[in-house]
């Protein structure tokens, strides 16, 4: 995949995306700078790929852009021969090239700066932490109307008694179905960004303090929220620990008195680390010193004791009093405190947890609601309710077949734009196309089909508005369908054909032997490893000349090894042996080495089996030449000189 995507890239560099989003005049008639097969290129995509694969000024001169434009013209016939062949007809080359447009197509959308802005604003909350009570009234997200009617209407009767003066706690704890509610009279505490679900996060962030929100939705069903502190965002705390556990019929007497033996052994000097592996309970942090992994507020919201207790520890070194959480007494030992880094410090680790984060997916659902209001999306309601019957259980099993409906070509299902309109059949295609294994509720699972066929229609409609308006996405785009192409064509004819071809190999070798001449160099074998452990044994095993001992002993022991013809200058460990046939031991850079030289040729010709790299390359450069020639033969070629003229003129400048 490397390879190809080198290739893909070779007449192709991404464009700057701030010059993406804005609508251009209307562009000039395109003019041609050659055709391939009748096929006109124009000036414009010459003049645009010149420009962007050559940056330094003495790349502008005649000599150079004749030479670019050759090989312009070569690439676009081996395009026209892959197109010949129906190479972009495939399953293969349509999943590749779809997967490739999706990625181009991104900086180009109205939502390119979707994940930029929540970002921002999700580090701007990362700042501040909110404390924040809450009231859950349960429900599924695939809740019937009538439940969910239901279920709003009793969050708004509670919100209604706690406006009208009733104390916010007392009826968290008497009405909320979160469970901790009645211990906690629904209390969470302090908590930041990232930490709760999106819209919950986002009715803390936005109510004020000492205010109650409007009912919030989320996967869990109906909140209202009551804040009760902001303040500023404290960052994460490092600390270690001892920790004697209780419960489980443990003794909780005996374990606070050895914690407090354990304190006062401290304050008289013990050292942490000694007192930490006699002593702590908590395996996973015992032998390393107790540490443990860096955290936020929030985080120990099951702990809040070793919470509070952690953060208000102030100097490194420092060590809390004894404290007992649900597990155990702790002593507690500050590592470090990190504050919240600065945006650009923290923008690529925090652009990875948003892309991952429900808010995402929510942001983007907004966007399409949006895009749907902007492309006029008007369906026909009666005709959907009727599709959307067809629907059963086969569905679940990624088998549905669609059954008959009559006029399906002709119902409209949907419209876009006031005149663009969708019918039956095609939606019934598409899913039958794209259903998978799933166990959502089969008329639910349709519908969802439905919506993603309105996507996927709209989408085609945003990429050809934007290859009407942005020339450089039309030939982006083109740049890497044509790249596809250019890689499968040139792995049949060249690459693969070369490699392959030994007689065709030898036969290039005997008519060409007097390029392949060589000073003086040893055909030599390398062993490596980072220890010289192998060193004495392998060499016994080399003097001997027992290669299939050799080779079970270097796989057995992972020993590295490397063969060919090397000039002295060419390895910097043959400075360090005598250059002689022979196995000799050598250290360089902090590897070891055993160089076995096999012997040591004379200047003059290089045998078949040492040129053979050199050949499959001048070979494959044989073969693209010899088949450039046949597809210019194939495929007529014409150049407008008056417009090359031009063009010649306008990359001058």
């Amino acid at each position: 995949m490397v390879i190809r995507t080198a290739l893909v890239l070779v007449f192709s560099a991404i464009v700057a995306v701030s010059t993406a989003q804005s609508p251009k005049p209307k562009a000039a008639k395109p003019k041609p700078l050659f055709s391939v097969k009748g096929q006109p290129v124009t000036t414009e995509e010459f003049i645009y790929l010149y420009k962007k694969n050559h940056q330094a000024p003495d790349d502008y001169t005649p000599a150079k852009i004749e030479e670019y434009l050759d090989l312009f013209i070569n690439f676009k016939l081996k395009v026209e021969e892959a197109k010949s062949r129906g190479m972009d007809t495939t399953a293969a080359f349509k999943k590749e090239f779809s997967q490739y447009k999706e990625e181009i197509r991104k900086p180009y959308l109205p939502d390119s700066k979707l994940t930029d802005s929540l970002v921002r604003l999700t580090y701007n909350r990362l700042k501040e932490e909110v404390n924040a009570s809450h009231i859950l009234i349960a429900l599924k997200p695939e809740a019937t109307p009538e439940d969910t009617l239901r279920a709003y209407n009793h969050i708004m009767e509670l919100r209604n008694r706690i406006a009208a003066g009733e104390d916010f706690g007392a009826v968290a704890a008497a009405s909320s179905e979160d469970p901790s509610a009645r211990s906690n009279k629904g209390n969470l505490g302090y908590f930041t960004a990232m930490q709760m679900v999106y819209p919950f996060e986002t009715a803390a962030y936005s109510t004020p303090v000492g205010e109650v929100s409007k009912p919030i939705r989320t996967r869990f069903g109906y909140h209202i929220l009551k804040i009760g502190d902001r303040r500023p965002a404290r960052g994460e705390v490092e600390v270690a620990h001892i920790m004697i556990r209780t419960g489980d019929g443990k003794d909780n007497d005996k374990a606070k008195n050895t914690v407090f033996e354990i304190y006062d052994q401290l304050q008289a000097g013990v050292k942490w680390e000694d007192l930490c592996k006699q002593y702590s309970e908590d395996p996973g942090s015992k032998d390393n010193g107790g540490k443990l992994r860096p955290f936020g507020v929030g985080v120990m919201a099951n702990v809040p004791e070793f919470e509070r207790a952690a953060f208000n520890l102030q100097n490194p070194g420092d060590i809390s009093d004894p404290l007992q959480t649900q597990y155990g007494w702790h002593i507690l030992r500050l590592e470090r405190k990190i504050p919240l880094p600065s945006f650009e410090e923290g923008q690529a680790s925090l652009k990875g947890r948003v892309n991952r984060d429900e808010r995402t997916q929510i942001s983007k659902q907004a966007f399409q609601v949006k895009l749907r209001r902007d492309y006029h999306f008007i369906e026909t309601a009666a005709v959907k309710t009727k599709v959307l019957a067809l629907a059963d259980t086969s569905l679940q099993k990624g088998k549905w077949k669609a059954p008959v409906f009559p006029n399906a070509a002709k119902e409209t299902l949907f419209t876009l734009n006031s005149a663009k309109k969708y019918d039956v059949e095609s939606f019934l295609r598409y899913a039958e196309k794209n259903q998978k294994v799933s166990n959502l509720d089969p008329a639910k699972y349709l519908e969802q089909l439905y919506n993603n066929y309105v996507d996927a229609s709209i989408i085609q409609l945003v990429e050809e508005d934007l290859i009407n308006r942005n020339p450089e996405y039309t030939f982006l785009l083109r740049e890497y369908y044509e790249g596809i192409l250019l890689f499968e064509i040139m792995e049949q004819e060249v690459w693969n054909k070369a490699s392959a071809d030994s007689a065709g190999q030898h036969r290039y070798y005997d008519a060409h032997r007097a390029n392949y001449n060589a000073g003086e160099r040893a055909k030599a074998v390398f062993y490596s490893a980072a220890t010289g452990d192998f060193v004495s044994p392998l060499k016994e095993l080399v003097q001997k000349g027992d290669e299939l001992r050799i080779q079970e002993y270097v796989a057995k022991n992972k020993v590295k090894t490397e063969t060919g013809f090397y000039k002295k200058e060419d390895k910097a460990v043959l400075q360090k042996v005598t250059w002689a046939k022979g196995a000799y031991p050598a250290e360089n850079n902090g590897m070891y080495y055993i160089a076995w030289i096999k012997d040591i040729l004379t200047p003059g010709p290089m045998s078949f089996e040492e040129a053979r790299s050199a050949i499959i390359s001048d070979y494959q450069t044989y073969l693209e030449k010899d088949w450039v020639a046949q597809l210019k033969k194939k495929y007529p070629v014409k150049v407008n000189e008056k417009n090359k003229r031009s063009v010649l003129q306008q990359l001058k400048k």
